[in-house]
């Protein structure tokens, strides 16, 4: 089945046909094609720009010359974006602290950052736009009515990322259900799914994978954390495993935001997945191969894999670590180790709270919320710096990406730092969209998608 998997990857997700899933055919967003802009604005190399109503904090995708996104508009009040990195946990914290109980704790943050589901009816949408001229060729309402749960200002209720196959779009709100379209937005099959509680209300933001013939979910919440594949044709769930981790180590937090990785490695396919307190790997089939504690309590980061290895970001505070194909059993390194048969490298504090690492030309790329960018080499782990971007660059929550020698890091704020790419950092310049910036980019051929708040970009070097 591995060898199947590996050969569908290599023939339906080349890099310059489709963008199929969050963070791209790889899960690494790196550009191949020469021609990718290097500097833009809301004016500068952009081929057009869509307005798309309502929010969504979910990526674009693209396949068979179309895109497609998910947004939410919403009736009644609602609380407008959070910009910055004062986070409600923090403040939940310290008010647990102080003995708060978790209802005297919710009550609190509901009246600062919580948007709570019975105070807002939501319609969900689909879009489908052209990818050469950004015209909207169709919208789908796929769904009316009160969110499954509350979110942070800093969260959506569609911050999960479609995927497709190239012949469906497969859509997924966590606690809500699963919606298969055809290219043209006929409904295939819908699928519903039962609702769990949030921590403290947060919201959900765990994207859709596709492992062969299964769509593949992972719904770490604080009653029941599970894994579920369901038959892409159908929508019928064919296995589901419950999880529970970290209630132990962390009894209050069970709630997750990490989208499910497919290993295709040299050895089997494996579907990676990070959870509060630890990783998980598990067979197609739903079997677990192998765990791994030493991941934080609010896991958000994605699993990837570059030129062989697997590289887990253990979350704000806890290490980066790289991982060899074969492991069984558990994993976990024993106290002051920082490798074993099957971990290659750890870093100590090299995890990164909100946006996912990038690997690219030898180096991996671990940027904070705060601003904070480190280089590691791909196969020693060595760090060859760590430094802050620019003394007003501290917001950040869009996965870092790369292409011709550059790295491109996109602010909360609109702001895209472009910095050159090797063992010595250099600031090369800053790219200005001027408005809020939380989805990761898309890119296809010589296109890079970008969303904004309000907008879709197309970015195109100019002819």
């Amino acid at each position: 089945m591995a060898c199947v998997l590996l050969l569908a990857s290599s023939t339906a997700y080349g890099q310059d046909i489709v963008w199929p899933q969050f963070r791209g055919p790889d899960s690494n967003p790196v550009g191949a094609h020469a021609r990718l802009a290097e500097r833009w604005s809301k004016t500068e190399n952009v081929e057009w720009s869509q307005a798309i109503p309502g929010r969504g904090w979910s990526s674009p995708i693209v396949t068979g010359g179309r895109v497609y996104l998910t947004s939410v508009t919403t009736e009644g009040k609602s609380k407008p974006p959070q910009i910055g990195t004062e986070y409600s946990n923090e403040y939940a914290a310290e008010l647990m602290k102080q003995g708060l109980s978790q209802e005297q704790v919710l009550e609190r943050l509901t009246a600062r950052d919580i948007e709570l589901p019975q105070e807002v009816t939501l319609h969900y949408f689909l879009y489908c736009l052209d990818l050469k001229s950004g015209k909207v060729d169709w919208q789908k309402e796929f769904y009316t009515g009160r969110p499954p749960g509350g979110r942070h200002r800093k969260n959506s209720f569609t911050s999960e990322s479609p995927v497709t196959d190239g012949k469906s779009v497969y859509v997924y709100v966590a606690n809500l259900g699963l919606w298969a379209f055809d290219l043209k937005g006929k409904p295939v099959w819908r699928t519903p799914l039962e609702a769990h509680p949030i921590y403290l209300d947060f919201g959900t933001g765990s994207s859709p994978a596709l492992a062969g013939e299964l769509l593949v979910v992972v719904n770490d919440n604080q009653k029941q954390q599970y894994i579920a594949a369901f038959d892409k044709r159908t929508g019928k769930e064919a296995w589901r495993a419950n999880r529970d981790i970290g209630g132990k180590t962390q009894p209050v937090q069970r709630s997750g935001w990490v989208t499910p990785f497919v290993w295709r490695n040299a050895l089997r396919t494996e579907i990676v997945t990070v959870g509060p307190g630890e990783a998980i790997s598990y067979s197609p089939a739903g079997k677990e191969l192998w765990r791994m504690s030493g991941i934080a309590a609010t896991p958000i980061p994605m699993p990837f894999a570059y030129d062989g290895l697997l590289y887990l970001d253990g979350g704000r505070g806890k290490p980066l670590y790289a991982l060899r194909p074969g492991a069984t059993g558990d994993i976990t390194l024993e106290k002051d180790q920082t490798s074993n048969k099957f971990v290659v490298w750890s870093q100590a504090r090299g995890g990164t709270y909100l946006p996912t690492p990038v690997a690219y030309d030898g180096g991996i790329y671990a940027l904070t919320e705060t601003g904070i960018l480190s280089r590691f080499d791909a196969k020693t782990g060595e760090q060859t710096y760590k430094l802050r971007i620019d003394p007003a660059a501290t917001a950040f929550t869009t996965s870092p990406w790369a292409y011709n020698g550059k790295l491109f890091c996109l602010s909360e704020e609109g702001q895209t730092f472009v910095i050159a790419t090797g063992e010595k950092f250099q600031l090369l310049h800053v790219n200005a969209l001027d408005e809020m910036a939380l989805a990761s980019p898309a890119l296809v051929g010589e296109r890079l998608l970008i969303r904004t708040e309000s907008r879709l970009y197309s970015i195109r070097r100019g002819r």
